[in-house]
């Protein structure tokens, strides 16, 4: 024993390299969180503010895929450098965690998971300083370790905001393209460009009232460069608010994004496997965690998808970096972030752009083969052939079965019946927009938004689901079979009929995106083909019949959609973006029938509030014992339903 103590005060006292890639780990700031907020058994935590410094080796196979690293300034040492911003949440005594890491992808250099899985607020979901930040503290009751990483290098850094400081390539000029919707009238517009100008004669504007129609260049519209990277565009009259301004350009000056991809590969694995000092989550001679899920929302959940389609999910010493991947609203998008002046902010919606570069093939993560490029590929391609695929568990808003063409998750790319693989589960939330705030309630929305939003918050099934990835992580236990859409039950089905068009209230008109392809070596890009896309069937109340249906949905007082139309004067012929829609029920069935809509009335479904709120009872512990919702959740929707304030609808 007395040779046993020896040895590991000797290791204790060794200087240890950093780990794999992290040259420099500095903590900056490392303080109480919450202030000093207790969570149950797990205690309180501390929030570390770090640095970390990255140094990458162009000829290695597993950075090469980084697009122009090759290029990039290099130290003595022949590497190339980037410093990310890494903030972590740790409990206090790490003998209470539970040994998982979780990941949150910062969104636009934005913390989002606090929001979904804790109920959090902006702005203290980012700060965790008072105790009220951690809102209902669901991921810190649990003892889970949040970490979040920036990667994205054309942001910069400050507070509220993280990022990835990455080296400029001077010299280097290329093509570059955006697309605008103003959404308002006023002229001269001005908008940011991703990338500095290099030659302003060779700025160029062009307008459309939606992406279907020919680019248009009228008397009158204009582009001038106020700075490199502010556009002002002049505009004429004939076209309303919502109209889609391209610009065109030479860009200079790119970097390469992709290192945003490595940063997170080499923090995670540090974090997780390092064993000196410089580690913050060392606990005794290990860290303190031994598993890592990785978790993203919207354009943070297409990061994971392209994280692990180029590869990224291997370390460079050849072993997993995250034991499983949620990739939140993200649909069968990835990013245009591995490209030379790539725009990682940048995403299509329903007015604009359905070829752009984060809508390419593979989208599913099944190999297939592309019919029209003739390409074998699926995102779990190149982690199959090293042994580093994760446990998969997509989870998307119903929103990105209209805006984001999921159905090709599940869908071959002639539109077939597509099972997912083993390792991946899928579930669809039906009836929700692409992101709401725990607090939200039905509202007018915005002048552009035909109908009144939609407030469905979908924390309470993502944290069950949360709960059954880390299960089937830690102990193996498989998870709820996916809840989503499919051809082969005839819940997938074609945009024209999916939903009834006789509710008052709900004009249904089959919009969604479409999936094309484009040839992108030509400005603008040239449409070459497009994929089959299919949307959710609805049932008599106009609402998805597959999914995952929240207690309001399930039981419900309205109908919820996932679309919303814009409204008259701002695109009517497409779909506003990230929103869904609202319309409440009769209360009566004689108001019913004087409103002639089809759907029964509140008091046609429910007797009193008595027989509704049993209703609620009973579906609650249905979907405990589905493990699709937590005892705890159960309990709080039973409680709103009680207070009438489940359904979220306006007073």
């Amino acid at each position: 024993m007395r040779k046993l103590v020896t040895a590991g005060i000797a290791a204790c006292l060794v200087p240890t390299a950093l780990w794999a890639e992290v040259v420099r780990f500095d903590i900056v700031e490392r303080v109480p969180a919450f202030a000093g907020r207790s969570f149950g058994d797990v205690g309180s935590y501390e929030r570390i503010t770090a640095r970390a410094t990255i140094a990458l080796d162009p000829a290695d196979d597993r950075n090469a895929i980084i697009t122009d690293l090759a290029l990039a300034p290099r130290t003595a040492e022949g590497k190339v450098e980037a410093t990310a911003d890494v903030v972590i949440l740790r409990p206090a005594d790490p003998a209470y965690g539970n040994g998982t890491l979780l990941l949150d992808v910062p969104n636009r250099g934005r913390k989002l998971a606090p929001q979904l899985f804790d109920d959090s607020a902006q702005p203290g979901a980012n700060q965790a300083q008072a105790a009220d930040d951690a809102g209902i503290g669901f991921l810190h009751r649990n003892g889970y370790t949040m970490v979040w990483v920036g990667w994205q290098a054309d942001i910069p850094s400050k507070p509220g905001q993280m990022a990835l400081s990455a080296p400029i390539i001077k010299g280097v000029t290329g093509p570059a393209r955006e697309e605008y919707v103003f959404d308002n009238t006023t002229n001269p517009a001005r908008a940011t460009l991703t990338w500095p100008a290099a030659e302003p004669a060779n700025l160029a504007v062009t307008v459309r009232a939606a992406w279907a129609d020919a680019r248009q260049a009228p008397s009158g519209l204009t582009a001038r460069l106020v700075d490199p990277t502010t556009v002002e565009i002049a505009r004429p009259d004939g076209f309303d608010a919502g109209a889609l301004y391209e610009i065109t350009y030479t860009a200079r000056d790119p970097m390469p994004l992709g290192m945003g991809y490595a940063a997170v590969r080499d923090v995670i694995s540090f974090l997780r496997r390092d064993t000196s000092a410089a580690n913050p989550l060392l606990n005794g001679l290990h860290p303190s965690v031994s598993r890592a899920i990785g978790f993203g929302v919207s354009q943070s959940g297409r990061f994971l998808r392209d994280f692990l389609y180029l590869g990224f999910n291997q370390d460079m010493q050849g072993r997993l970096v995250f034991d499983g991947l949620m990739p939140h609203v993200g649909g069968t998008r990835r990013m245009a972030t591995n490209v030379r002046f790539g725009q990682p902010g940048r995403n299509p919606r329903h007015p604009q752009d359905p070829a752009w570069q984060a809508d390419l093939f593979p989208f599913t993560y099944a190999t297939l083969t592309d019919p029209i490029s003739g390409r074998t590929d699926g995102l779990l391609r190149r982690c199959s052939l090293t042994a580093t695929c994760p446990k998969v568990m997509q989870t998307d808003s119903e929103h990105e079965w209209w805006a984001s063409h999921a159905s090709l998750l599940v869908t071959d790319l002639e539109g077939n019946h597509l099972d997912l693989p083993d390792n991946v589960r899928a579930y669809m939330i039906a009836g929700t927009p692409h992101f709401a705030e725990a607090n939200d309630t039905m509202h007018a929305g915005v002048p552009a938004m035909a109908l009144p939003q939609n407030p469905m918050h979908a924390g309470a099934p993502m944290r069950a689901l949360l709960t059954d990835l880390d299960s089937w992580i830690r102990d193996g236990v498989r998870p709820p079979a996916s809840r989503v859409p499919m051809r082969a039950h005839g819940t997938l089905v074609p945009a024209e009929g999916a939903v009834r068009t006789d509710i008052p209230g709900l004009p249904y008109a089959a919009r969604y995106t479409q999936a094309a392809v484009s040839d992108q070596s030509v400005l603008p890009p040239k449409k070459i083909g497009q994929y089959p896309v299919f949307v959710p069937k609805a049932d008599a109340d106009g609402m998805a019949i597959a999914g995952v249906h929240m207690i309001a949905l399930a039981v419900p007082r309205a109908t919820y959609t996932a679309w919303n139309p814009r409204a008259r004067g701002f695109g009517p012929t497409a779909l506003y973006p990230l929103q869904g829609a609202v319309v409440p029920f009769a209360p009566t069935e004689a108001a019913r029938k004087e409103a002639n809509d089809p759907r029964p009335s509140v008091a046609e479904r429910y007797a009193d509030d008595d027989a509704y709120l049993a209703a609620v009872r009973r579906e609650a512990a249905r979907q405990v014992a589905e493990r699709l919702l937590l005892a705890a959740d159960a309990e709080r929707s039973t409680a709103a339903a009680g207070q009438g304030k489940l359904a979220k609808l306006a007073p």
